[in-house]
């Protein structure tokens, strides 16, 4: 059960997030519950927000679609159900398909993924561990794939997701009905549930 209530759009306490919120009705569908308890603090959640734009640029090197799944793999590292439902939503939306997505968990022997995915993928979930996992023989693996820069972007969506799995969690933020039906749809027999993420 939520700790706090989202507050709606239309009760937006800054003008200035409430135009910003566009931006998650045109890459998600819909404003994520987190930020609309976050903007309590507008400038909490504007930073939050200029940060998922920077990571999820659409002209960065990595593939969008790719990075939601990195996002997801940071996110079950950290056990964050919300996020792993959002990820799911958002992986989907972004040109991974559904197989593609339902085999997130076998990533190391689906042959849906390949070999440079494997690592990032490894590295996400390394990084996304607390304690982190990231060793060196892990990340010269990850050099042999991808160049510093691509690295960069994935360890930013790690970062984010890591403020994103905090938050949420902590807050027990309600989960809306698109990740729900979409979670439970593609990955609820891989032991994904709601929890207590209800309103």
């Amino acid at each position: 059960m939520t700790r706090m209530n989202p507050i709606s759009i239309e009760e937006c306490i800054d003008p200035e997030l409430k135009n910003t919120f566009n931006h998650f009705v045109k890459t998600l569908g819909f404003v994520p519950n987190s930020l609309l308890t976050m903007q309590r603090v507008p400038d909490i959640a504007k930073a939050v927000i200029q940060l998922n734009k920077a990571v999820f640029a659409p002209d960065g090197r990595v593939d969008l679609g790719f990075k939601r799944l990195l996002a997801h793999m940071s996110s079950f590292a950290a056990g964050c159900q919300y996020c792993k439902a959002h990820t799911t939503v958002s992986a989907t939306r972004h040109g991974i398909d559904e197989e593609k997505m339902a085999a997130i968990y076998e990533y190391q022997t689906s042959p849906l993924f390949s070999d440079a995915e494997r690592v990032a993928l490894d590295f996400a979930l390394a990084a996304g561990s607390v304690p982190n996992g990231v060793t060196d023989e892990l990340y010269a693996q990850l050099r042999e794939h991808w160049s510093e820069e691509d690295i960069v972007e994935m360890l930013g969506v790690v970062c984010m997701f890591g403020v994103f799995n905090r938050w949420n969690d902590s807050m027990a933020t309600p989960l809306e009905e698109e990740p729900i039906v979409t979670a439970e749809k593609i990955i609820g027999d891989k032991g994904w549930d709601v929890g207590k993420h209800t309103a």
